[in-house]
């Protein structure tokens, strides 16, 4: 008798872990779900944060709302990878107190315990954040502060600084998104904070007592809304240290609403001196914000966004979850005539899911060239690549059996790239989401270098080697199943190479382990995750 009811014990577990399992799958098949980006498995999510680099381990914080698929007071989410691609989502990290709730922010690897939080010789990962106080669900007023809380576990649980904050609120109403580096020359941590129309510099020997050094951005760049979620970074270009000074903005983006803009120039750790202050963008489509990137990658930087745009975010036709983040790319910097321009690319690591590659080579496009007929069948999510010896007008059009489409291309008369999702299917949840987007090339060569990633609903463009970058996110009613290339002007195509990309997902339900942290399919105390601590 004990046998038997061992026996159905365990066939019980087995089939109830099939259960949970299939029912995971299904929420990454739902539609719009991407397949090759990072989304939530429910909830509201906005702004990465936090992102940081520690023995192998790639972390990766969000802002999140655990209990809507709206905005609501923030905590930070968290998903860690070891390859950049796919993400392990656990439980939030740090949750709303009585300071207020857990806006954007920073991590780093104090390896020198600078701040002493550093115990039995574990290096403590610091993340720095904003809080900001909340009465009816609404920020009061000069409530913003910044805080500390630190992980002796890398990154597993994460205690918060019982003297927070750290910097309080000096009379603003704007004093948020701390990013924090090490400035090596000067042996001291420099932070960058947003407050409102400009970035103000501070610096700190041990990330608890900070002192201003400066500030930078009045009356330059793009002004259009408030200034939010900056991130300074340096690149080495001929034999010298050039520093790149990121920052979103919020409205105000080159195609409306929010987007994030960049300046170039001097550091020498107390002032930001840039060598222009025209206006340049990161991105120039709808859909790539308060994009930062990881510490602790050495000379390689590597930068992840919002895939999303103020002006829809809450209101977008998705069910459980909204919002996900961009591919990660790598930034360099670049020289065209006098001008430094910041390029991106999405990571190398992203080669790994192709699959089924098609190389066409030498096609000349008359009117249309129906890609869709060179491939069995066009799956969901898939990269092309394009290249011609002259710079000509073309559109590749992804389309479906309803008339539903997206069209991506280049303009020789506007000398422009641009995404039009007019006809994209979903579109009247906002009046200003169908519509025509344009980036300018900026690319003086003859020659046309273009990388498509396509996923379920959003489509990243990668022009003449990331100098001209433009994302956007779209709603069919049903997936575009075809694509075609067309030309007005006869373009020589010298070679368009199609992958097909696996799905992140489809590796997690092949195998016996579960990516999935289970801190979402059953209630778990916050307080087992984050736990009030010490000022030691």
């Amino acid at each position: 008798m004990n046998m038997i009811k061992h026996f159905f014990v365990i066939t019980i577990l087995i089939i109830s872990a099939f259960t949970k399992q299939s029912g995971a799958q299904k929420i990454y098949q739902e539609p719009h779900r991407p397949q090759i980006h990072f989304s939530p498995k429910a909830n509201w999510m906005n702004d990465p944060n936090g992102l940081v680099y520690y023995k192998g381990t790639y972390h990766m914080f969000f802002q999140y709302y655990p209990d809507s698929t709206v905005w609501g007071p923030n905590y930070w989410g968290h998903a860690t990878s070891k390859d950049l691609i796919h993400w392990t989502e656990w439980a939030p990290a740090l949750a709303p107190d009585t300071l207020g709730l857990i806006a954007s922010g920073s991590a780093v690897a104090d390896f020198n315990n600078t701040s002493g939080f550093g115990k039995d010789g574990k290096i403590p990962l610091v993340a720095i954040f904003t809080h900001i106080g909340m009465k009816e669900n609404k920020w009061t007023e000069n409530s913003q502060v910044q805080s500390l809380a630190y992980s002796l576990d890398e990154g597993k649980s994460w205690v918060k600084y019982a003297n927070n904050p750290v910097i309080k609120n000096p009379g603003i109403k704007d004093f948020r998104d701390p990013k924090v580096i090490w400035y090596k020359p000067q042996s001291k941590w420099v932070m960058t904070a947003a407050t409102g129309d400009h970035v103000t510099y501070y610096s700190s020997l041990d990330l608890k007592n900070w002192k201003k050094e400066s500030e930078f951005g009045k009356g330059v760049g793009a002004h259009g809304g408030v200034w939010e979620c900056p991130d300074l970074i340096s690149f080495e270009m001929d034999g010298k240290k050039v520093w790149v000074q990121l920052v979103s903005i919020n409205p105000g983006g080159p195609n409306g609403g929010s987007a994030t803009q960049y300046f170039v120039g001097d550091f020498d750790g107390t002032t930001f001196t840039p060598f222009s202050t025209d206006t340049k963008w990161v991105d120039y489509g709808t859909d790539n914000y308060a994009g930062v990137t990881w510490s602790n990658m050495g000379n390689r930087k590597l930068f992840l966004g919002w895939m999303s745009n103020w002006q829809y975010a809450t209101i977008v036709p998705t069910v459980r979850w909204r919002s996900a983040m961009t591919v990660p790319r790598e930034l360099k910097l670049k020289k065209l005539d006098n001008s430094y321009l910041v390029s991106s690319l999405p990571v190398k690591e992203l080669d790994k899911l192709k699959k089924n590659t098609v190389s066409l080579k030498n096609i000349a496009i008359k009117e249309q060239f129906d890609l869709s007929k060179k491939i069995k069948e066009l799956p969901r999510q898939y990269q092309i690549n394009l290249i011609a010896d002259q710079a000509k007008s073309f559109s590749i059009v992804l389309s479906n059996n309803l008339g539903e489409q997206v069209i991506v291309g280049y303009s020789k008369e506007e000398n422009a790239y641009y995404i039009n999702r007019t006809k994209s299917g979903k579109t009247d949840f906002e009046k200003g989401f169908a519509k025509r987007i344009t980036g300018p090339r900026l690319s003086k060569s003859n020659n046309l270098n273009i990388k498509l990633l396509v996923d379920v609903a959003s489509v990243e463009l990668f022009a003449d080697d990331g100098l001209t970058v433009m994302t956007g996110i779209f709603f069919p009613n049903k997936t575009f199943n075809t694509a075609s290339v067309s030309s007005p002007d006869a373009l020589l195509i010298k070679e368009l190479r199609y992958s097909e990309m696996e799905s992140i997902w489809d590796s997690q339900f092949s195998s016996s382990k579960q990516i999935q942290s289970n801190a979402f399919d059953k209630k778990r105390n916050i307080n087992t995750v984050v736990k009030n601590g010490s000022t030691k």
